[in-house]
């Protein structure tokens, strides 16, 4: 409980932290937009980081080194726990923007810092503008600003990765940018799936893989990429059942 406490009041008082940056960061917005985006994802790298620390998670951490950071790519994920967020917020580090839940554009400050970061807000239930976020996704990529993507949709909180939707690629496709797959393993044990509400120091394996190029690939490669990233990421899973 205690922990729980310490990650929870460390969690908002890191983001009203951050607000003191923000004058600075709006600035830049206007002035230098690469200095803009350099400061709102160095500041929520650090955000990350420090969460990952306050919740006593283990994380054993490969492919850091698949990261690039002179181009941008599509950061395709399996998804278990919000706890995934922040995760890949304190991991890579570079500029990147997730496609998130509509649900988050109404949290005080991290909403701000989401939409610093060029995140957008996806309605699940609503095709046009699922259709809009991806077009959004796209642009970002052919700008050069690297985006993730939670392919399946929302969280499994520890049950066998679910199917990975076609659309979810078609950002990285159409901008002919690479796709990166990401592992993430047993964040669903820190939280979401114990059923108690608490920050469970857990283990964690987050694995980065070897990006796959999509410029050249053929229409049946294209209809095959979903299934071939889940199954990337299914294979080196050692905590989650796969099925």
């Amino acid at each position: 409980m205690i922990r729980t406490l310490i990650y929870n009041l460390g969690l908002a008082f890191g983001l009203l932290k951050m607000m003191f940056s923000a004058p600075k960061c709006k600035k830049l917005e206007k002035e230098d937009p690469a200095a803009h985006d350099d400061l709102a994802n160095r500041l929520v790298n650090g955000w990350g980081k420090a969460c990952i620390k306050r919740s006593g998670a283990k994380m054993e951490v490969s492919g850091l080194e698949n990261v690039p950071k002179d181009r941008a790519v599509l950061f395709v994920a399996n998804h278990q726990s919000n706890f995934d967020i922040l995760v890949l917020c304190g991991l890579l580090d570079c500029n990147k923007g997730f496609v998130a839940k509509k649900e988050l554009k109404k949290v005080p400050l991290l909403s701000f810092w989401m939409k610093e970061t060029h995140c957008l807000f996806l309605d699940r239930d609503n095709m046009k503008q699922s259709m809009q976020v991806i077009v959004q996704a796209y642009e970002q990529l052919k700008n050069g600003y690297s985006m993730i993507i939670f392919p399946e949709g929302t969280r499994s909180k520890g049950k066998p990765v679910q199917e990975f939707k076609a659309g979810s690629f078609k950002p990285a496709i159409k901008a002919k940018v690479p796709v990166v797959p990401i592992t993430i393993d047993g964040t669903y044990r820190v939280s979401d799936g114990t059923g108690d509400n608490k920050i469970h120091p857990a283990d964690v394996n987050i694995v980065i893989h070897p990006m796959i190029e999509t410029a050249a690939l053929s229409k049946d490669e294209i209809k095959e990429l979903p299934a071939k990233v889940r199954n990337i990421i299914v294979g080196s899973m050692k905590y989650t059942e796969v099925k």
